[in-house]
């Protein structure tokens, strides 16, 4: 491997394969293209951090040269979650940051996500990184390195800001991802008693894979729960940004209803907010922000695109259906599972059902997300010719702020274009299996107009 491949270069990230399409030498380079972007925004420091993937090492201290080379400075924190770079870039005295990653993806897979001058950069400015790479333009100077253990500040920024109202008894599961080396001493903190699964950090992931938002990686927390005494159940992904939730009674509660209880109390303190949420999300949302007095703003999905909207609006809330949570109410306004945790053990202290409080938000019956598989770039075409035909007889309203959502009075269907993979993504939700299944039919004839040899999923 010595060529650059432009396919790294993704719509909220950069993500690679370990010797494939990643290695020390690009992550020098994009260490030279984001230190002459941060310079030429007048940033003279970059936080970094990784996670506990093998290739962490030897990408991170390339990176950390290339930055150098270009007369940054950088602050390195060693292995952190995600959220706790972007805490330093607003702690630290420098708004830029860099965390190598690769979140919930396979091992061989690590990758960057970034922040830039006080921003989550996507789409445009990631591909203009490529493009200083491929021309050669990098700013040149001898920037200095130190490190710093951030989380000692980290935890009591958290510890200071959430209080329970009566101890609690909680399991994690942190899937051996990197949350495991903080979130058992925070919660512990915060007066919960900890039942920990899969909290040794380990980059081979031998327990199962994490991402909560797949039921099949909750099944050892929803049995440790049946078994033991605690009373709910938290589990993180690779890198502590995203939030799963599992009752005592098994349920998973997924992000689009914790949004819900978050939202109620966010409103508490900021009347008449908007709250956000992304198209994947349930249409309960809208009522329910309504009915305490919030105002719902759809948007489209991506942890980058939710963030900037957020900052856009001044809103105090966002969430997406893949578990970002995103605090700019008492919080930086940055996704961070940990903390949306935090957030969430407030509120159920509180009330003496823990597990009827989380049941009771409202719910329909819904599909999981249903990926129809396609060549490069065609999910893009489909798309497109989709909206401009867009018929759908019955239908309350059709929003094309991100692919098509047909809301129909009963249930709603959703095809996008995936941003990092060939693929349409399709979700449904209806009040009844009958409306779920005309709902899905009237999607599937929409997208086989356009492409007669699609192969569903459903």
């Amino acid at each position: 491997m010595s060529l650059l491949s432009p396919s790294i270069f993704k719509a909220y990230d950069i993500r690679g394969i370990i010797g494939k399409t990643l290695d020390a030498k690009v992550a020098y380079q994009i260490g030279q293209a984001f230190g002459s972007a941060a310079l030429a925004k007048g940033e003279a420091s970059v936080v970094i951090g990784r996670d506990g993937r093998l290739s962490g090492p030897e990408l991170t201290a390339a990176l950390a040269q290339g930055l150098q080379s270009t007369g940054v400075n950088v602050i390195d924190l060693g292995i952190v979650a995600t959220p706790m770079v972007y805490f330093g870039t607003h702690t630290l005295g420098a708004a830029s940051g860099i965390m190598v990653t690769g979140s919930h993806n396979p091992p061989d897979y690590n990758g960057f996500k970034m922040v830039l001058a006080g921003e989550a950069i996507y789409g445009d400015a990631i591909l203009a990184l490529y493009q200083r790479i491929l021309h050669n333009d990098f700013v040149t100077g001898s920037g200095s390195y130190h490190t710093h253990d951030i989380k000692a500040a980290y935890l009591a920024r958290i510890v200071d800001d959430v209080k329970l109202a009566r101890p609690l008894k909680i399991a994690i599961d942190c899937g051996n991802g990197v949350a495991g080396a903080f979130a058992g001493e925070m919660y512990r903190a915060m007066g919960c008693q900890v039942t920990e699964l899969f909290c040794e950090v380990d980059g081979t992931f031998p327990n199962h894979h994490p991402d909560p938002a797949h039921p099949e990686n909750l099944q050892d927390l929803i049995r440790c729960l049946q078994n033991g005494d605690a009373e709910i159940g938290l589990a993180f992904d690779g890198d502590g940004d995203r939030l799963g939730v599992v009752t005592k009674d098994g349920q998973i509660i997924y992000p689009d209803r914790q949004l819900m209880l978050f939202a109620e109390d966010v409103l508490t303190r900021n009347p008449g907010a908007q709250i956000l949420y992304d198209v994947k999300c349930t249409r309960h949302i809208s009522a329910w922000v309504r009915a305490r007095g919030g105002v719902p703003l759809m948007w489209k999905t991506g942890h980058s695109l939710v963030k900037a909207k957020l900052r856009e609006t001044g809103s105090p809330l966002g969430g997406e259906m893949s578990g970002h949570i995103f605090f700019k109410d008492r919080w930086y306004g940055f996704d961070d599972g940990m903390y949306a945790g935090a957030r969430l053990m407030e509120i159920l202290s509180k009330v003496s059902e823990m597990t009827a409080t989380l049941n009771n938000l409202p719910q329909s019956a819904s599909t999981p997300e249903l990926q129809l598989q396609l060549s490069e770039g065609e999910n893009f075409a489909i798309i497109a010719q989709m909206q401009a035909n867009a018929n759908f007889p019955g239908s309350d309203e059709i929003i094309t702020i991100d692919g098509l959502r047909v809301e129909y009075p009963d249930g709603f269907g959703l095809a996008r274009s995936s941003n990092t993979t060939p693929v349409i993504v399709m979700r449904f939700e209806a009040e009844t299996p009958a409306a779920l299944a005309r709902i899905q039919a009237a999607i599937k004839q929409a997208v086989l107009a356009v492409k007669p040899d699609a192969d569903f999923p459903y």
